[in-house]
């Protein structure tokens, strides 16, 4: 009985359904008046295909992605395929287009301060303006290091916010890794601070930061790049090798690396920086050919 009363169930769905669209994360179910309604999908097919949505979360699926917004209301899209760049457990990296936007908002802002000379008054250019915040954030070693240039970039939040990811405090991350990144673009000497010089180079309009690729095993990688070493992923960012330092685990031992014998978090930092050396290495043969 409960089998016939069953396929009746299926048999007038189809007809009640036959010609309603419900729209993503949606299914059409028969109400008990036998009228069509769309409601949240009780179930997605289970293949995995993932998908980064808007709110900076990994979906297993597309259909998981719009069941989900629609059983919380919210407007949730599809960021990107794949895993989303910054969730706990995956990387956060500052990539060149995160440091290259950063670098352009905060030129944005300065610009907006330059003031031509006037009939009796001097102006200020770039320069000056760059100066005024030099001496402002410097704590009198007349070199800005990364926490003084984050707080220079603060000093105007609202025109340097990346909005990169759904948490604030993963932007907020972000933007701290992109202030390293700016450094490093103009930082000469590799002391990892800014004299004036290297600022005013850093934030010249004019200057269009150079592409610094990825080198592994004779080969160079693009920005985005990813290659796994051991059990860790690698990805290339501004040039170089950044990657996640988890311990493998024991069911799939690095070749070299006998069972039972893990990567301490040094080790692999280490050898995180031989990928990078590797290619400084690179990086200066090509430039003393170039200074002859």
């Amino acid at each position: 009985g409960l089998l016939r009363l069953l396929c009746n169930e299926t048999q007038s769905k189809s007809k009640v359904c036959a010609n309603v669209f419900c729209g993503a994360g949606r299914e059409c179910a028969v109400t008990e008046k036998g009228e069509p309604s769309c409601l949240c999908i009780e179930q997605c097919k289970p293949h995995k295909r993932s998908v980064c949505g808007s709110n900076g979360k990994t979906y297993r699926n597309h259909c998981e992605l719009h069941r989900d917004a629609c059983l919380t209301g919210l407007k949730i899209q599809v960021a990107h395929d794949g895993h989303c760049k910054g969730e706990r457990g995956a990387m956060m990296v500052c990539y060149v287009a995160d440091r290259n936007e950063l670098r352009r908002r905060v030129i944005e802002w300065l610009q907006t301060e330059v003031v031509p000379d006037g009939w009796f008054t001097k102006g200020s250019n770039f320069t000056d303006i760059l100066l005024k915040y030099f001496k402002n954030y410097d704590n009198g070693d007349s070199q800005l290091d990364s926490s003084e240039l984050l707080r220079f970039i603060q000093h105007n939040e609202t025109a340097v916010e990346l909005r990169s990811y759904a948490e604030e405090e993963n932007n907020r991350l972000l933007r701290s890794l992109c202030v390293d990144a700016l450094i490093e673009l103009s930082d000469q000497n590799a002391d990892w601070k800014l004299s004036f010089d290297e600022f005013l180079n850093c934030l010249r309009p004019g200057f269009n930061p150079p592409d610094k690729k990825c080198a592994l095993e004779d080969e160079t990688y693009e920005d985005g790049a990813e290659t796994q070493v051991e059990c860790n992923r690698c990805v290339c960012a501004c040039g170089n090798w950044v990657c996640t330092a988890m311990t493998c685990d024991e069911k799939s031992p690095a070749p070299e690396a006998a069972a039972g014998d893990e990567m301490t978090e040094e080790e692999w930092s280490l050898r995180v920086a031989e990928l990078n050396k590797h290619q400084e290495t690179m990086e200066k043969m090509k430039s003393s050919t170039k200074e002859v």
